[in-house]
């Protein structure tokens, strides 16, 4: 992925992107043909290394392209939006603005007992704030046998990552409060998001 220097994210910024965006596509190789899956993942970090699990369907044939292939691809996409250039100043060109992460990686698949722990974490990260929420232990024992004979659980170890913050940098402070009083107008979360993000980054413009 092609980043400007002043869009570049750090290591941080990227990982903590991954974790608040985790709805990936995934990315590997058929011979010569690409394949992709959207598909949630967990992200954790582990000794100084970072990891994304997740599942496919069995019936899905990407999962013969990933134990031990060293050049998978996840995709995470964060906010993004149009950006008129009615909003500057001066005469200029539209734009979008987004955040996008590119983390590539080597895979392999689980085992059934590691299959079951990265269940159990994917559940108690989406349940356990829940009223009533289900948590593994809470399903029919026979029912989680039968499901997981329908997937196929794997680990990704990131080794390299591209991140992106396109978020209109290069533009002056008035253009800038221009775009997010603009995109604070819409009814769209992402642009409201975008908006967000662009306070949080120019805070003294918006007291």
């Amino acid at each position: 992925m092609y980043i400007p220097k002043q869009y570049r994210m750090s290591r941080d910024e990227a990982v903590q992107m991954m974790k608040a965006y985790p709805f990936a596509l995934l990315i590997t190789v058929d011979e010569h043909r690409p394949m992709a899956t959207h598909i949630p993942l967990e992200i954790r970090e582990e000794e100084g290394k970072i990891f994304a699990t997740g599942h496919l369907a069995y019936g899905n044939m990407q999962k013969k392209t990933l134990d031990g292939n060293r050049d998978v691809l996840l995709i995470f996409q964060g906010p993004h939006a149009y950006i008129s250039s009615s909003w500057y100043e001066s005469e200029e060109v539209p734009t979008w603005d987004y955040l996008a992460v590119h983390a590539y990686g080597t895979a392999r698949v689980l085992t059934r007992d590691e299959l079951i722990s990265a269940l159990d974490t994917m559940l108690t990260h989406y349940e356990s704030h829940r009223e009533n929420g289900r948590l593994w232990d809470t399903f029919d024992p026979e029912l989680l046998e039968s499901e997981m004979k329908g997937i196929v659980g794997f680990e990704i170890e990131i080794t390299s990552i591209q991140a992106a913050a396109k978020m209109s940098q290069n533009r002056n402070d008035t253009d800038y409060t221009s775009i997010v009083t603009e995109l604070e107008k819409s009814d769209d979360q992402g642009e409201i998001q975008v908006a967000q993000w662009m306070r949080e980054q120019r805070k003294g413009l918006f007291k």
